[in-house]
């Protein structure tokens, strides 16, 4: 990893972490995963990961830390993960199509901080449904985002790519 995209992946946290800032008023609605989901597909799950340790940690010292950091970081790494190994095994895949993964990541994002009531002796499935529809407004919100974002992110790092050599790690 070279320290043009270390850099690279700074920004896209910083990036991720003032929107969750500023959009940290209406429920659920973050353009962290979807900056996530595009980063791990065009860098790499490994920047994916770094991403999501980043953008959570330091989110969360603004909005508050917690035990839930621990999971939210390991919701976002699982959701980057997988991006980055479909960027790796499918890099033609359109942009509908990553829409979609990042709609089931809204929801699976969810059902991984449902666990942490599970975890803290909580009876999960009345957390789980009741914040069913916030996990709705993300998944949307995903959507949305990656709709919006992917085409200027994509250009940008296909731009770079070709200039700076930047391989997904």
């Amino acid at each position: 990893m070279n320290t043009y995209k270390l850099t690279l992946i700074a920004m896209l946290a910083s990036m991720a972490i003032a929107g969750r800032l500023v959009m940290a008023n209406i429920p659920n609605v973050q353009p962290v995963t979807a900056i996530i989901i595009i980063a791990g597909f065009w860098l790499g799950p490994l920047a994916a990961v770094i991403m999501a340790f980043l953008t959570t940690f330091l989110s969360n010292v603004f909005l508050g830390m917690g035990y839930w950091t621990i999971w939210q970081i390991l919701s976002w790494s699982i959701i980057g993960l997988g991006a980055g190994l479909i960027g790796k095994y499918w890099a033609n895949i359109p942009v509908w199509m990553l829409s979609i993964y990042g709609f089931l990541s809204g929801i699976v994002y969810g059902l991984i901080i449902s666990f942490t009531m599970r975890v803290a002796g909580q009876p999960f499935w009345a957390y789980y449904l009741a914040g069913l529809p916030m996990d709705l407004n993300h998944a949307a919100s995903n959507v949305i985002f990656i709709l919006v974002l992917s085409p200027v992110l994509g250009t940008l790092f296909s731009r770079y790519q070709k200039k700076h050599s930047l391989t997904s790690v």
